[in-house]
């Protein structure tokens, strides 16, 4: 039995400090090169960046700037994340076009290994066809780009689980397309590891870690931004949703996202660095036979 060297992504809330997801200001107040000169030095070889963040880093470094110090610092896997009301054609288009247009030009001149998306967290009323024919559209973008397309399920959202969002996958029907998979979503849903193991490969786009307490603490939104656990911390069995994954083919790379209170108001460089060990810790308790 071997114990692969698995490598490490720093999702983009992982680095981002005293910011949250539940606030009108989705900005980090640190800066890009504080936050992946942390990752890095944590031994992370990946790194995700929200669109909310990005205006500012290319302004202070453009485009170029950003690739060499991400190259500078070791970092071979990039993820963007965000684009809002992607699948809306009404009154939120205009925005989300622009959004869409600054994330792929920044995906191309990056070199991103791939877009995030998520969907409807208000869960409204949805037309599947539609949102199949909008994802295949973005897909075919991310690929042109080239870069694929990930989509995170969860819970609260009209695409809930992981069955959902392999099936909007499979209906969008575009190679380029995925699902990315959070172990917080897996357990807080119910899913069990074990369907993990019969995920198709080509359709994983990405992998996030992280653990929680057994209890939910208010609304499963207010629980996730505001109490998730650093791996091994908390009630999940990482290791079996990683051997799991591990089965379907995935090998990384493994990206870790911790969203709490106490991460948030912890300096950077400690955070993140505790991020990185509890991860390796789990991973490594989960060899591959």
């Amino acid at each position: 039995m071997t114990v692969p060297t698995d490598e490490l992504l720093a999702t983009c809330w992982t680095t981002a400090g005293d910011a949250a997801s539940d606030r009108p200001d989705l900005r980090s107040p640190l800066t890009l090169r504080e936050r992946i000169e942390a990752a890095s030095a944590a031994g992370f070889r990946g790194f995700g960046l929200l669109s909310d963040d990005l205006p500012a880093a290319v302004a202070a470094y453009d485009l170029e700037g950003i690739r060499a110090m991400l190259n500078d610092n070791g970092i071979r896997h990039l993820e963007l994340e965000g684009i809002p009301y992607w699948w809306d054609d009404g009154a939120h288009q205009q925005e989300s076009d622009r959004v869409r247009h600054a994330l792929l030009g920044a995906a191309e001149a990056l070199g991103a290994r791939h877009i995030k998306v998520t969907p409807d967290g208000d869960d409204g009323p949805w037309d599947r066809s539609l949102w199949a024919a909008r994802f295949a559209e973005l897909a075919a973008q991310a690929e042109g780009v080239g870069a694929r397309l990930g989509i995170e399920f969860f819970p609260w959202s009209n695409v809930k689980t992981l069955s959902d969002g392999l099936q909007l996958v499979e209906d969008a029907g575009h190679e380029a397309g995925g699902v990315v998979i959070d172990t917080w979503h897996i357990a807080r849903g119910h899913t069990p590891a074990s369907d993990l193991a019969t995920v198709p490969r080509h359709r994983i786009i990405g992998v996030e870690l992280n653990d929680a307490d057994e209890q939910v603490i208010g609304t499963l939104f207010e629980d996730t931004v505001h109490r998730r656990r650093y791996c091994g911390e908390g009630s999940f069995d990482l290791t079996a949703m990683i051997t799991a994954l591990r089965t379907a083919g995935w090998n990384g790379p493994w990206g870790v996202e911790i969203l709490s209170d106490e991460h948030r108001s912890t300096p950077v460089e400690e955070a993140v660095a505790r991020a990185a060990a509890s991860a390796r810790t789990v991973l490594g308790s989960s060899p591959v036979g």
